[in-house]
């Protein structure tokens, strides 16, 4: 395209946007060698939540406590469906709460993640290198997995139980 880099030494805005487009350096293989550079945002999914405020009604025929536990745990999670977004960006798992960041969780330091019930899936579990985290599934379940499968490969994950041997090794 250009004959030399010395022509971009003439157009220093052509050399500036030039500079932005190219891609970044790779390093050795790691996990962020497979990430996006795109950044994506789940829909929320209030099929848990309805199902549980639902369940709570034929529940008062057995006991009106235990149907108002099982209704209010079901508004709680309408609440935070609405409130919470999960996003998955270049460098981890930003988790926002009305739109600003709330957490992030680096990929770098994720050991193993899983979707729970695949038929219906209800609970996100992921490892990092410190901590262990749940979350109910308050968000499009199929996009999840393609994201966690595009930005955090089970199979590049260093302490992932995908690449380790179902038994200890013998001695």
């Amino acid at each position: 395209m250009f004959e030399s880099v010395s022509s971009l030494e003439n157009c220093p805005k052509l050399a500036r946007l030039v500079m932005t487009q190219s891609p970044p350096p790779r390093t050795s293989s790691t996990v962020n060698d497979f990430v996006s550079l795109t950044t994506v945002r789940l829909q929320p999914s209030y099929a848990i939540p309805i199902v549980l405020v639902l369940a709570g009604i034929p529940t008062l025929l057995i006991s009106p406590w235990i149907a108002a536990v099982i209704s209010l745990f079901g508004l709680f999670l309408m609440i935070q469906t609405s409130i919470i977004r999960l996003e998955f960006t270049a460098s981890g798992l930003d988790v926002l709460r009305n739109g600003d960041r709330f957490r992030q969780f680096p990929y770098r330091d994720w050991c193993n993640w899983k979707i729970f019930w695949s038929p219906v899936p209800i609970l996100f579990y992921f490892r990092e290198v410190n901590s262990i985290h749940f979350l109910p599934v308050l968000f499009n379940a199929d996009k999840l997995r393609e994201c966690l499968e595009t930005h955090v490969p089970l199979d590049r994950l260093p302490n992932s139980n995908a690449n380790s041997p179902t038994k200890p090794p013998e001695s």
